[in-house]
């Protein structure tokens, strides 16, 4: 995984870091992804999903 696709536990990313996080998965379209990329590819999108739905808040 890349470091910069690491954040702290319980730190919210905003919908446009995390698009961009998944956009970065690929470096072509026509390559596939690793085992390792399409779990955080798994993970982005479950996270991704929650902060539409606004099932999360900052930190205070």
């Amino acid at each position: 995984m890349s470091p910069d696709l690491v954040t702290s536990p319980g730190a919210v990313r905003s919908a446009a870091e995390l698009n961009a996080a998944i956009r970065a998965l690929w470096s072509h379209p026509q390559v596939p992804l690793t085992a390792e990329q399409r779990a955080e590819y798994e993970r982005l999108c479950a996270e991704l999903a929650r902060v539409q739905r606004g099932d999360v808040t900052a930190a205070a």
